[in-house]
């Protein structure tokens, strides 16, 4: 486990999926606070995932490219494949997977991906970037996060009285899955101009799907005020999921989501891919930020 700190901030990274296991915040006011979901085997055994190559399922999770078939389950393979340290200090850390001879039998492509953290003050940065080294192939992908944070983010509240504030009203209608796939007609937002009300019976058909966002930064908040923002203007979509009556909330930036249900062509043509040329590097970023209140 690697750990970097702030003078308000602890992350914890591990290698395996370069995943964010810990995220602890502290002042000399507050006693530290554990705002990662911890990963309680008998609910949901993660904590912020890593979503490569691509996000959310394929229609029987099958990517077909250049004229073949691949197995490729939910979300990719990069949250369960361990990647390399590249670089550590107090306040950083970065590490690489690349391609192997195991993924381009689920993935075709060469690619370089690194995650990197930073943590300053209150923030966490965490940028993906993604390099196509192939001198003639495209690449294809999506990629995404998926951290769980944990709900209730006060202790004393109760998890109704949470919700999330986005930057922006948000009329457009969201987008829902069946049998992991995405539904070809929206359905109304539950969000009222920019406020998203929190609870269980969001969640009973699984995601909310944001697939025509206005904002690229939202606050989830406590009723006394204890907020977390997340900016993610690199990212064009937004997933919000949890299990009903599980202890976290996930909202999770997204390049990309599950197949629609009419769609099962050449996987360069999905939705949500980007492509990029031989040569070439994307990054993607999002940003972390707490605004925890003093006890009373």
């Amino acid at each position: 486990m690697i750990k970097i700190q702030s003078s308000t901030l602890c992350a914890s990274i591990k290698p395996l999926g370069a995943e964010l296991c810990s995220l602890i915040y502290t002042n000399q006011e507050s006693s530290p606070k554990e705002l990662i979901w911890q990963a309680d085997p008998k609910v949901w055994a993660r904590h912020a995932p890593l979503l490569f190559p691509i996000v959310g399922r394929l229609a029987n999770d099958q990517l077909h490219l250049d004229g073949a078939d691949y197995s490729l389950t939910q979300h990719g393979f990069a949250r369960d494949m361990d990647f390399q340290l590249i670089d550590a200090a107090t306040d950083r850390c970065c590490f690489e997977l690349r391609a192997t001879a195991e993924t381009q039998k689920r993935f075709p492509r060469n690619f370089v991906l690194q995650m990197e953290y930073q943590v300053t003050d209150d923030r966490l940065a965490i940028r993906h970037t993604l390099h196509n080294p192939a001198p003639q192939q495209s690449l294809y992908a999506s990629i995404g996060g998926h951290p769980a944070f944990v709900w209730p983010l006060h202790e004393d509240s109760a998890r109704d009285q949470h919700y999330i504030e986005f930057a922006n009203d948000e009329p457009q209608p969201i987008r829902r899955l069946h049998k992991g796939l995405m539904q070809e007609n929206g359905i109304p937002t539950p969000v009222n101009g920019r406020r998203l009300p929190l609870n269980d019976d969001l969640f009973n058909h699984d995601a909310l799907i944001f697939d025509q966002l206005n904002s690229h930064e939202l606050a989830y908040c406590a009723p006394n005020g204890d907020c977390l923002r997340l900016r993610f203007a690199d990212f064009p979509h937004l997933g919000i999921w949890t299990k009903p009556g599980a202890d976290f909330v996930c909202l999770e930036p997204w390049q990309g989501y599950a197949s629609p249900e009419t769609f099962d062509g050449d996987f360069k043509d999905k939705p949500g891919v980007v492509s990029l040329a031989p040569g070439e590097t994307r990054h993607w970023q999002y940003e972390i930020s707490v605004d925890i209140k003093k006890p009373a």
